[in-house]
């Protein structure tokens, strides 16, 4: 990351612009559609619970290009806390340049200070690109499957 960039937690004045970066995510994520009010709603949601939820943005010259959301959980299977991180995007211009890179190292940070034992993700089987990002940085492929059921 250059030098005129910063991580930092995201606030509420931001809304709009993750807003924006969701409908980046979820143009690649063929599972989700863009609702600007759904979107809107669930950032408020995560940003009224900072004990449980995990928005971290990085900024360019002020202007925000990258988000990376976590959520904690409890894990049976860690007898413990874990992170659900989702949400990981990057503007394309903005993308190589170690952005996504500290945006989830700050998300690791906050999931340790929570107690956090591990970190899990979902990521579209087709995002290549994504796919490989997580294998450099040592994240495993496990053999759960995703399901999904709408209420």
């Amino acid at each position: 990351m250059s030098k005129n960039s910063v991580i930092r937690r995201a606030e509420i004045r931001d809304i709009g612009a993750l807003v924006d970066l969701i409908g980046v995510l979820f143009a690649i994520e063929t599972d989700f559609t863009v609702d600007v009010q759904r979107q809107r709603q669930g950032l408020f949601l995560m940003l009224e619970q900072p004990e449980r939820c995990c928005i971290m943005v990085a900024e360019f010259d002020g202007r925000i290009v990258g988000m990376c959301t976590g959520q904690l959980l409890v894990s049976t299977a860690e007898g413990g806390a874990k992170v659900i991180v989702e949400d990981l995007v990057v503007a394309e211009k903005q993308r190589g340049h170690g952005v996504g890179s500290g945006l989830v190292d700050a998300v690791e940070k906050w999931a340790k200070g929570c107690g956090a034992k591990r970190m899990d993700l979902l990521a579209d089987q087709r995002n290549h690109l994504a796919l490989d990002f997580y294998c450099r940085r040592e994240w495993q492929r496990t053999e759960l499957v995703s399901l999904q059921k709408r209420l």
